[in-house]
């Protein structure tokens, strides 16, 4: 592990069960819907397998990055994704996992392993964007607890 490594874990409750919250926490291509500044693509595979890739650009107009990653475990059983970020500027562990609630409901754990750039830069900016970071995070799963409520789910349990 390398000692420019940071990590930041966050959770939320949702008030939908876990079948459909998975569901619609792994729907990629809606991701933007309620992670901010951020629109997804599967670029490779099925996007719900190992070995997928994914393609996140995050920013505001000419101002931003696009954030390659590749899907390294996915735990149906477990509703558990981790994703390696592959990119030039992101580098590291991504990890989605979704558990169910006592009493109904469920709980998204986000974690994310972050290898930071530009040596002792990187580890001062982090220090100053760490809080900002994870304002955007749990503003975003405050939106993705809303969107997993409403999320479409067929007869069958399929979105």
């Amino acid at each position: 592990m390398s000692g420019d490594r940071r990590e930041l874990e966050l959770a939320t409750e949702v008030s939908a069960p876990p079948e459909r919250t998975w569901l619609a926490v792994t729907d990629w291509a809606r991701q933007g819907e309620w992670m901010l500044g951020t629109r997804v693509a599967v670029t490779g595979g099925d996007g719900r397998s190992v070995g997928s890739t994914l393609s996140a650009r995050t920013g505001f107009g000419p101002l931003g990055f696009v954030d390659t990653m590749m899907i390294t475990e996915w735990d149906e059983a477990r509703r558990r994704c981790v994703v390696t970020h592959t990119g030039h500027l992101v580098r590291g562990e991504g990890e989605f996992a979704v558990t169910p609630k006592a009493g109904g409901g469920s709980v998204v754990h986000w974690a994310e392993r972050l290898e930071l750039p530009f040596g002792p830069l990187g580890r001062a900016g982090w220090s100053a964007l760490r809080p900002v970071f994870a304002a955007g995070v749990r503003w975003s799963l405050g939106r993705l607890a809303r969107f997993c409520e409403s999320y479409p789910v067929d007869r069958e349990g399929e979105a």
